[in-house]
């Protein structure tokens, strides 16, 4: 899988993001919680699993909706949502398996949005709405070779779908959802739309500058991702494709592409760095939590951009020996859903008791795992 570009916005409200509210900050040394079920640590060849990995109280129903983006020459969007479900009576089951079109379960209700391509909602949305979250995905967008408009309409894609759902609720589904708590997760290709969200600025004049003859830290991270000097040759035509509020500056970067209503986000081995450089990464300015295999050829990237993060609330949590095939293993996904869980619900729900599960001192019980960028054995 190759990793891809893409940048964003639907409704998105841009600029003054502060008006996100002030984000809870986790101490690297969060206490653990006083639980009846030990954490497991034992050292096996098997990945350990996560205590976040198994199913929360909640079952899943999902549907399918399909819009069109008037604003974009009527682009056809679909999403699909996951949400939490009441299980049909005599029906039985894993609580991950969701079911079409099922009885909402309005008890916890309104219960904070994520959003994401349908691709990553696939992999872990089941996982996040049995604790108490709805899941919003767009269908056909994908990841691609090279960097080209996709770049500009799948975050789009993704923020038109928030803003849909937030206006729009789905039938049904009306009391549910609490979008104003909203936040962004992607893989891969996915990874760097959810970066995007971040905060995150466009350097046009750091980008063009890389092209044809990259600086020392641009090629210090060079791999098989799908970022290259293509735009660069027709860059107007290429930044046409974004509305002009986005693209108009005071001081050479883009705006930011978000929404306020996105509080915190969790870009996993995506890319970014050719776009936003130094300076754009600076105006990152909420949670961000990374995920990265150190065996992925993205890695030195990834954690460039990490140390670049303006915001002070991030970290970054490295799968040892994985590589970005990872995503295609069940078990390593689960636990990439237990750091989900407990980083959304501590962020978007108020759950203080789930610091304990992104923690340094969490992380540090697992030695397949690594806190902030790996240095090696």
């Amino acid at each position: 899988m190759k990793t891809v570009t893409c940048f964003s916005i639907a409704t998105l409200v841009i600029g003054l993001l502060l008006s996100c509210g002030t984000p809870t900050s986790v101490p690297p040394t969060a206490t653990e919680p006083d639980t009846t079920e030990a954490v497991d640590v034992e050292i096996t060849q098997k990945p350990v699993p996560l205590p976040l990995s198994e199913p929360g109280p909640y079952y899943v129903g999902k549907l399918t909706l399909d819009f069109e983006d008037a604003s974009r020459d009527n682009r056809p969007i679909g999403i699909r949502v996951w949400y939490p479900a009441v299980l049909p009576e005599g029906s039985t089951g894993s609580k991950l398996l969701a079911g079409e079109k099922r009885d909402p379960d309005s008890s916890g209700a309104p219960y904070p949005l994520i959003v994401s391509s349908a691709t990553m909602g696939a992999d872990l949305a089941p996982y996040l709405v049995t604790y108490g979250f709805v899941w919003a995905g767009v269908t056909r967008i994908h990841t691609y070779p090279d960097m080209n408009p996709e770049m500009i309409d799948q975050p789009l894609d993704i923020l038109f779908a928030l803003d849909q759902i937030a206006s729009n609720p789905p039938e049904g589904l009306s009391g549910m959802i609490d979008a104003d708590h909203a936040g962004a997760i992607g893989y891969s290709f996915d990874g760097y739309n959810t970066l995007a969200m971040s905060g995150a600025r466009i350097d046009p004049e750091y980008y063009l500058a890389q092209c044809p003859t990259p600086d020392a830290t641009t090629q210090a991270i060079l791999s098989v991702g799908s970022f290259d000097c293509g735009p660069a040759s027709a860059w107007d035509e290429f930044a046409a494709h974004a509305p002009e509020v986005i693209t108009s500056s005071d001081d050479g970067l883009w705006q930011p592409m978000t929404d306020e209503r996105i509080r915190a986000v969790m870009p996993m081995a995506g890319e970014g760095w050719w776009l936003f450089g130094d300076r754009g990464l600076a105006a990152v300015d909420r949670p961000t939590l990374m995920i990265v295999a150190t065996g992925d050829e993205l890695y030195p990237e990834n954690a460039l951009i990490f140390e670049h993060l303006g915001t002070p609330d991030k970290t970054l949590i490295s799968f040892v020996g994985q590589d970005h095939m990872m995503v295609f293993n069940a078990e390593l996904r689960a636990r990439m859903a237990h750091f989900a869980v407990a980083f959304f619900g501590y962020h978007l729900q108020g759950r203080e008791d789930l610091a304990w599960y992104f923690s340094e001192d969490f992380v540090a019980q697992h030695d397949d795992l690594a806190w902030g960028v790996y240095a090696g054995e």
